[in-house]
Parts: C-alpha cells; structure tokens; sequence
C-alpha cells in the first residue's frame, strides 16, 4: 500500500472513509511481540466484511507501516493509504477483573487532513478513529455537510504519556464531536459515574450516542436540543468463548455506521434498532480470536444474528 507522500492511482469510488493511526498492541504470541490494532483498522476491515467501499488512511510508524495486518485490509477490498508517523501509539493491554488496564509505550503523531486523496473527500460516510487524539479539529471540515459522520470518542479521552497508565479524560467539547452524527465510546473510557445526560449536551442535537458495556451491552441514546430525546438499553449477544476483548467497541460502532450508510444490511429496518443488532453480532464475534483476525465475514455475521434470539444476555 503506498505511503501518503507518494503519487498514486485514484482510488475507486468509496462508501465509507476511515481515518485514524493503527496502533501496535502488546502481545507475546506473536512472534513480532505486538499485534497491529486501533480503531482505524478494526472499524475499516469490519465494514469492507460487511460488503461496503472502503478507503483507509491509516497513520503508522515504521513498525506498523509494514505489518501484514494492513494487508489483510487490502486482501478485504480496503482501499489502504499510509501516512507515515514517526511515531505511533504503542500499548499495553491488561486484562484484570475490574476491567482493562492499558499501559502507553509510545502515543501519536497527527495524522494530517492534508494526507488524505482528493477522490475520498465526496464519500457520503466516514469514520473518525482516533485512539490517542491524532486527528485534530480540522478533520471535522473535510466531509461535505451531507455525509454521515461517526466518532470514536474514546480516542479523544484519552491522555497517552509514554511509560504510563493511559488515564481518562473527562469529556469536553470538540469539533470532531459537533459535527458527528453517530457517536461510539465505552464505559470504560468514561470517568467512573459520567452521566448519560452529561455526554448527550456534549453532542449536537440529532445525533446518536452509543455508550458499550461489553457483555452488559449498551446505550443507545438519541440527543435532543437539551440532552437525552430517548433511551434504549440494547443487550449483547453471548460469544462461544473470549479470547480477546481488543476491538469489541470500534467493530460495534463501524457496523452501526455501516448499517446507517447502507440500511438494506440490516433489511431497512433502523427504526426497530437492526442496526444494534448488527454491532452486536460483530461485536460476539471478534472477542473469539485474537486482534483482527476476529474481525468476521459476512457469512459468519449473518449466522450469528439468525442465533440472536438464542444469544441474547444482558437484556432489560
């Protein structure tokens, strides 16, 4: 895939945009010692497998620029170009039994509006995936005012010091979330005790807030003019095992966004909330291998929702 700074071909038309830095995860089962993650490439490698268009602007270091995960995104249809970083965000995952404990070893360069293909600035959806705060406020311009916009908010709450236990950061406001329609973060990266109806006056009205709570599920809330307009608890599907929870909220938010950019995925029926069910069989379905390899095919996700009856946990 060609770096950024390199003459390439025009891309074909693309449904859905992706922008983001993959990030180098930590493990020791891999013979590299780490594992090529983030949201940039879990959300664009889901949407390509659920049948969309996808073009990916990935930021990466040296390391990750060469790491054979991209090219499972390509093998996958995903339209790759790489902006190189000098560095980029590198971590440690620690699964403990209240929750993830992640560990920065490097955090991130910006990844420049200015990197992105002119052929790309048409598409009608995009995906904004930060997971260090690489993409600054002037990416929220780039879509036209037509297009679906969908923010990972949690790589902007973030704070990435190198050598320490990434920490949150309590929710503000930002370009990137004005001008988003569909808005993914999980508990986790939420302060403990955040208000649902604290982060909807975040967003503008309109907008979609999804709040994950792995194997609890989720919030879906719609944002009025002065917080919350309505509420929906949605429950998870049970996977046949958890191998690794990496990505479990970047593919539910990618295939939530893909389902709205694409409503016959889910038969038209976003009104019944079809489009949750999706993320959620997506979701049940990349925790049962490790990194992107859980990122399933489209047969694989339609077998899993004709199971949902059956799968249904959480559900209140």
């Amino acid at each position: 895939m060609p770096p950024a700074d390199r003459p390439i071909e025009a891309p074909r038309t693309v449904d859905v945009v992706v922008v983001g830095a993959a990030s180098r995860d930590l493990a020791a089962d891999d013979p590299r010692g780490w594992r090529l993650g983030g949201a940039v490439a879990y959300g664009a490698l889901t949407i390509a497998r659920l049948g969309l268009r996808v073009a990916a602007l990935v930021g990466a270091d040296p390391d990750a620029a060469r790491a054979e995960e991209l090219d499972r995104l390509a093998g996958a249809g995903v339209e790759v170009v790489v902006v190189p970083l000098a560095h980029g965000p590198v971590f440690d995952n620690v699964e403990e039994p209240g929750g993830r404990r992640q560990v920065a070893h490097a955090a991130a360069d910006p990844v420049p509006a200015a990197a992105l293909p002119d052929a790309w600035r048409t598409a009608p959806a995009w995906l904004f995936a930060p997971v260090a705060g690489e993409l600054g406020g002037g990416w929220a311009d780039v879509p036209s005012s037509e297009a679906i916009v969908a923010l990972g908010w949690q790589g902007l709450l973030r704070s990435v010091r190198p050598g320490e236990a990434v920490q949150p950061i309590a929710p503000s406001g930002s370009p990137l979330l004005d001008r988003a329609d569909l808005v993914g973060v999980s508990v986790g990266d939420l302060p403990d005790g955040t208000p649902i109806a604290d982060l909807c006056r975040r967003l503008r009205p309109g907008a979609t807030l999804l709040v994950t709570d792995g194997a609890d599920g989720g919030i879906a809330a719609e944002v009025g003019p002065d917080g919350p307009r309505r509420l929906h608890r949605y429950p998870a599907l049970r996977s046949d095992r958890v191998v690794d929870p990496t990505g479990a909220g970047d593919v539910f938010l990618a295939a939530v966004l893909a389902a709205r950019a694409r409503p016959q995925l889910v038969g038209g029926r976003i009104a019944q909330r079809f489009d949750l069910l999706l993320g959620a069989a997506v979701s049940s379905l990349v925790v049962e291998s490790p990194g992107l390899a859980g990122v399933a095919a489209r047969d694989a996700v339609r077998r899993r929702l004709s199971e949902a009856p059956a799968r249904r946990v959480g559900a209140r």
